[in-house]
């Protein structure tokens, strides 16, 4: 969850695919319950610049959480926000979870900075 104001984001939980696919329903309750006026998706990118694999998955999540939410989505670039959330954690994960949370925050902060 950020904020436009102060450019910070925070985790608020890591949500899981359920058999290969999007959590909707935990996806539901974060949005009724924060009710943000826009999300945002992380985009993987190559170092060479080219979108990576994960790519088209991305933006098909992407246009399904439009099209069931009515929200704006914005596409961000996610190269090396694993990397950083490493570094950032200053040790080894106990869960992947903890992880991508972080990872999470510093693509949602991309994009606020982006917006200044």
């Amino acid at each position: 969850m950020g904020q436009i104001r102060t450019g910070t984001a925070s985790p608020v939980g890591t949500l899981r695919a359920v058999q290969q696919r999007p959590d909707w329903k935990g996806i539901s309750l974060l949005i009724e319950a924060w009710r943000p006026g826009a999300l945002v998706v992380g985009l993987p990118f190559n170092m060479d610049d080219s979108e990576a694999e994960p790519a088209g998955r991305a933006r098909r999540f992407a246009r399904q959480l439009e099209g069931r939410y009515r929200l704006p989505v914005h596409l961000v670039d996610e190269r090396l926000t694993s990397l950083e959330a490493r570094r950032q954690l200053g040790r080894a994960p106990k869960k992947i979870e903890e992880l991508d949370a972080i990872a999470a925050k510093l693509i949602l902060e991309t994009w606020l900075s982006e917006r200044q």
